[in-house]
């Protein structure tokens, strides 16, 4: 884990998320804890365990953003799940469990590129070997010459041969060889998934599976490609061959259990309200809350990799809260959750921040689209502020769907050009508030129709 300071990690998450300073210093705080947590002496590190979060706020104000981007930044193992999930089927659906193998699952990805990330040089050796066997097959008289008494020309036949794998091994390196062909094996792993339809491989037992994966054959069949598809294959196969699972496997749960990020989105949907009692769906809610609570308390969950522990990885869980409260939770379950942080509705100023200031805006986006037709879109100030205005009055006067409303709007202003680009004769465009009156304005006064397309 890198050990960037609060500010540090703040300033990190203001080049891609506006606004919503409250959320950042809560997370670069419990962040910056985690790195701390790590220094202590085992014994004190036993005691102390990550204050978990609850974001509060609208939908498309960044909760979710914030918490990926937080992940990215230290390359932590992150899942996201939504707690509605586990209320789909009857009174449950997917197992609260299943999140936990995901984030290992995820653990397990970050370490395999590490790895591979190590081990591609060596591999490259061995694939270059391996593509001068199939350039240069070794001849199948060469073991008759074994028996022979004639000593020299066995050295002479050896001699030959390596001089013209050398003389190979100078044409490969200069890439003349790339679109000769060759004929490789490619192993293909027959998936048992198919013999299971009706339940999710994650909800089969563990050893059961592995089981399966062992039993299934690994079926193989030769394919022709040429000398620089072939060369992605073998290198693919040589870090598989190299990689040892135990270790990653290993590896993997140790990440999870020191570093892991488990964001339970649309927790307010598990919220029994008192109001209503608890009839119908709140039997469900509660069952599901239950099921949450060992899980973020900490326990220990069977995954195809070992057991894991889920006593220090870090929860966040984020919500609407309209027609609940953080407090309808269980007292259990919201004890697990001691930080709270209330994310505000965004402004026409937040609008036009996003337009412009992310380094990855989705102005600049649509731009490099439309730049892949010879297309040059260029926006102007008024135009842009002309589009926070109206991203913003549409969420007003409909659904306020937040930061998402910009992707919309957008769409809908572009659409005529990014259908017409191939075509176009001339390839460049102004967007100003002129242009964005004259394609949304009309959409805008009709409150109806706006409802539908924006």
């Amino acid at each position: 884990m890198q050990e960037l300071t609060p500010r540090q990690i703040v300033a990190e998450l203001d080049k891609h998320i506006v606004g919503q300073d409250d959320a950042k210093r809560a997370v670069a705080i419990a962040l910056r804890n985690r790195w701390r947590w790590q220094q202590l002496p085992d014994e004190l590190r036993k005691e102390i365990t990550p204050k978990n979060i609850i974001m509060i706020g609208p939908t498309g104000v960044g909760k979710t953003e914030i918490t990926r981007r937080l992940a990215q930044l230290i390359e932590a193992p992150f899942i996201k799940v939504e707690a509605t999930k586990y209320t789909e089927v009857g009174y449950y659906g997917r197992d609260v469990e299943s999140m936990v193998r995901d984030l290992v699952d995820s653990a397990k990805n970050l370490v395999r590129e590490k790895k591979r990330v190590e081990l591609v040089d060596k591999a490259k050796v061995r694939v270059e070997e391996r593509l001068l066997d199939l350039l240069v097959p070794r001849p199948e008289w060469e073991s008759s010459y074994s028996e022979s008494t004639e000593e020299g020309k066995e050295d002479d036949a050896q001699e030959r041969y390596e001089r013209t794998r050398e003389k190979f091994r100078k044409m490969l390196k200069n890439g003349d060889l790339e679109e000769k062909e060759v004929e490789i094996s490619i192993d293909q792993k027959s998936s048992p998934v198919q013999v299971f339809s009706n339940m999710g491989m994650d909800q089969m037992d563990v050893d059961l599976q592995g089981m399966f994966e062992r039993i299934m054959p690994q079926q193989s069949k030769n394919r022709k490609l040429t000398v620089a598809e072939a060369r992605k294959v073998l290198l693919e196969q040589e870090v598989e061959g190299l990689m040892d699972k135990d270790a990653i496997a290993e590896e993997a749960i140790e990440l999870a259990e020191r570093s892991g990020i488990v964001f339970i989105d649309e927790l307010d949907k598990i919220c029994t309200s008192e109001e209503g009692g608890s009839r119908g769906g709140d039997v469900s809610r509660q069952g599901v809350q239950r099921d949450l609570l060992p899980i973020v308390e900490g326990t220990t969950v069977q995954t195809r990799s070992g057991s894991v522990k889920t006593d220090y990885m870090l929860f966040i869980a984020a919500g609407a809260f309209h027609r609940t409260k953080p407090s309808d939770l269980m007292p259990e379950l919201q004890g697990r959750f001691p930080i709270r942080v209330e994310l505000q509705e965004l402004t026409r100023d937040d609008f036009l921040r996003i337009l412009t200031e992310p380094t990855s805006s989705i102005t600049m986006q649509y731009q490099a689209l439309l730049k892949t037709e010879g297309m040059k879109i260029k926006f102007e100030k008024d135009g842009l502020e002309e589009l926070a205005e109206i991203a913003f009055q549409v969420n007003q006067t409909t659904q306020n769907i937040g930061a998402r409303r910009l992707h919309t709007i957008l769409e809908r202003l572009l659409e005529e050009v990014s259908f017409e680009a191939p075509d176009l004769k001339t390839k460049k465009l102004t967007i100003d508030a002129a242009y964005v009156q004259q394609k949304l304005h009309t959409i805008v006064e009709d409150e109806d129709l706006s409802k539908f397309i924006l």
